[in-house]
């Protein structure tokens, strides 16, 4: 009887400080054509075991956590399909944002909320990154001030990315990082 169970890959992921597009995000964006073809063949079509699909997820989700640590919106979503769908954290919603946003406009309006709130130091500090197959889950810590208050704020963040063709289409949010593998399938 085959194994019909799921193949999960799990890495460490970390980023560094970028204040400036790297080459490959300058790539990325100026040959929006080529990455979709590499992301179909390679990512699309290669199992998560396959180390060249490691490593292109590895380096896109590395790259779009800097860009988005820099509030470069363009660059932190050019991996994604143009119109991805993001949902964001249950009480994010709760506390009165909006319960999905589209593409790249409707993220760059998800990016200037969370902004308005915690102003300029947010970031996210990524720790894990789990390939498995159609469902990329990045585990993250959270790091941020209080605009208002200048609180410091910690926490943990998650996204579950769902792939069509390689390219994400729809990213759920949670700040439970149990919450996002449950819904990735991938309970622990």
């Amino acid at each position: 009887m085959p194994n019909t169970e799921p193949l999960v890959v799990r890495k460490p992921l970390s980023v560094r400080e970028q204040p400036t597009r790297p080459a490959a995000q300058r790539w990325l964006l100026r040959f929006p054509q080529l990455a979709d073809a590499y992301a179909r063949f390679v990512v699309g079509r290669l199992p998560p075991t396959s180390r060249l699909r490691q490593a292109s997820l590895w380096r896109a989700t590395r790259l779009g956590m800097e860009a988005f640590n820099r509030r470069d919106v363009e660059a932190a979503v050019a991996a994604g399909h143009p119109d991805f769908e993001l949902e964001p954290p249950r009480e994010f919603v709760e506390v009165g944002f909006d319960p999905s946003y589209r593409g790249a406009a409707g993220f760059r309006r998800y990016v200037s909320t969370w902004s308005d709130v915690f102003g300029p130091d947010l970031r996210l500090e990524p720790t894990e990154l789990i390939d498995a197959g159609d469902r990329i889950v990045l585990l993250a810590n959270l790091r941020a001030r209080g605009q208002a208050s200048g609180i410091p704020f910690t926490g943990t963040i998650a996204t579950v990315s769902f792939l069509n063709r390689g390219k994400a289409t729809r990213v759920q949010a949670f700040f439970d990082h149990d919450e996002a593998l449950e819904a990735a399938g991938l309970s622990e």
